[in-house]
């Protein structure tokens, strides 16, 4: 046990961002025990964003994009090893070289991987990317530097995007098939989807809205050389990459009894994890990407995050409950906040977007190209989006943490706000699109299917 909580042993699963941040975070707190991180990447914990950004431009190294720490919080870190389930009975972590970690407490912080193309024999095509490790953005950029004569990218999200903004950049000829409306509809909504279209195609990519690919082609010796799309096209390029979004790392906690499935693993607002009958546990956390978690703002459903803050905020509150008595811990309440450059544009996000029945320009204009937007849900301001107007991005947060009217009031430095009319946010359907939102609400119950058997005598 851990006496005063200060002591003991703690194991991390998952040596990026949010486990790092961790760990260095319990050693601020005072925990003086014993600490393992498990990693299934070799490389020592790095940073994501410049991955689809300064490495694709060969501004950056992909080995220079290592996270710098704020302490050395003297951890065994075990990199390179996979861990494939958890035993909360036996306290127990199992690895895939069949070792066995005893922890008192453990924290749960393993992300997401790249969706990969749902054909293997075509996804194992040279020429057919993901992009989410380092590994895979330093291989990418390799081949983008070599001059393929175009680039097909799958997926018009936040990565497929930034992504099809640096082939550009790169002077490289790019198609991007999206099988929703627009580019970034599914994060964003409607009305900034059709700018971001416009983007695109201002900026000379061969934008395919409403089409699947249906099919990668090789050319007889395992290398890719186009694809067939859903309206009988073909696509002929030298490079594909996959940017169909992300999945949860959460397949070896299938055996454990947590409410772990497809949208990450629940837990509460201090990131104690839930178990399959949604019953909180006293010694499992979670953290970053892999978590789903309420929040007060947004009608207490459970989000799910894919943004570097939440990784850092939801880090630092789990490594102060993991070491402190009831009373002193604390809820996780950071609003998601989110950024994304392409195109020669800066787009921020704060709140959720998706959580919206009408959004208003409140600055600016679609014709500027440079604005304000704010959502909002049931007559709230739930989110703020801006386009090369990030200094008001703090005025917005406010507004959203203290549940202000929608439309807002005046305020704001350009003009007086809410001068436009409200419309609808025009949020579609995952479901029907190539990408989903970066941050999103998957409603109040835990993704395990439980056959519930009624006591009898």
């Amino acid at each position: 046990m851990f006496g005063d909580l200060k002591d003991g042993h703690i194991v991390i699963v998952g040596a990026s961002l949010a486990g790092l941040r961790a760990a260095e975070a319990l050693r601020t707190e005072g925990f003086t025990g014993s600490l393992t991180v498990v990693g299934d990447e070799p490389h020592p914990p790095y940073d994501r964003p410049p991955l689809s950004k300064q490495v694709l431009l060969d501004k950056a190294a992909a080995d220079t994009t290592g996270l710098p720490m704020r302490r050395d919080p003297g951890a065994d870190w075990r990199l390179g090893v996979r861990a494939t389930g958890l035993d909360p009975f036996k306290k127990r972590v199992v690895l895939d070289n069949g070792e066995s970690l005893p922890f008192d407490r453990v924290l749960i912080a393993t992300g997401t991987r790249a969706r990969p193309w749902p054909n293997p024999d075509e996804a194992a095509l040279d020429g057919v990317f993901t992009l989410r490790t380092r590994d895979e953005a330093e291989s990418l950029a390799e081949r983008l530097a070599a001059g393929p004569q175009r680039v097909l990218v799958i997926g018009a999200g936040f990565t497929g995007s930034e992504i099809a903004s640096a082939c550009r950049e790169r002077g490289l000829e790019v198609t991007v098939a999206e099988r929703g409306p627009a580019p970034l509809v599914g994060a964003l909504g409607g009305t900034l989807s059709r700018l971001a279209a416009v983007m695109q195609l201002n900026h000379g990519v061969d934008l395919r809205c409403g089409v699947t690919v249906t099919a990668l082609r090789g050319d007889g010796n395992g290398r890719f050389t186009g694809a067939d799309l859903s309206d009988g096209s073909r696509v002929d390029a030298d490079l594909c990459v996959v940017a169909l979004g992300a999945v949860r790392n959460v397949e070896w906690l299938a055996e454990s009894g947590l409410a772990a499935g497809p949208r990450g693993v629940a837990c509460d607002a201090g990131c104690r994890a839930f178990n399959m009958y949604g019953i909180v546990t006293d010694d499992v956390f979670v953290a970053g990407d892999v978590s789903r978690f309420p929040h007060p703002l947004f009608g207490y459903q459970m989000l799910s995050l894919e943004h570097w803050g939440n990784a850092v905020a939801q880090a630092e509150v789990a490594a102060h409950n993991m070491v402190n008595p009831g009373p002193l811990q604390r809820p996780h309440l950071a609003i998601p906040i989110f950024w994304s450059t392409q195109f020669g544009f800066n787009i921020k996000s704060v709140g959720v977007p998706t959580y919206s029945d009408h959004v208003v320009i409140a600055q600016g204009s679609l014709e500027a190209r440079r604005l304000a937007m704010v959502y909002g849900y049931e007559g709230r301001v739930t989110a703020a989006v801006t386009v090369d107007m990030a200094k008001s991005l703090d005025y917005y947060r406010y507004l959203i943490e203290t549940a202000a009217p929608f439309p807002p009031p005046p305020g704001a430095a350009d003009r007086a706000i809410a001068a436009d009319v409200p419309i609808p946010s025009d949020v579609p359907d995952p479901k029907g699109l190539s990408h989903g939102p970066t941050v999103a609400l998957t409603g109040y119950l835990p993704d395990r299917r439980l056959t519930v058997v009624q006591p009898t005598g």
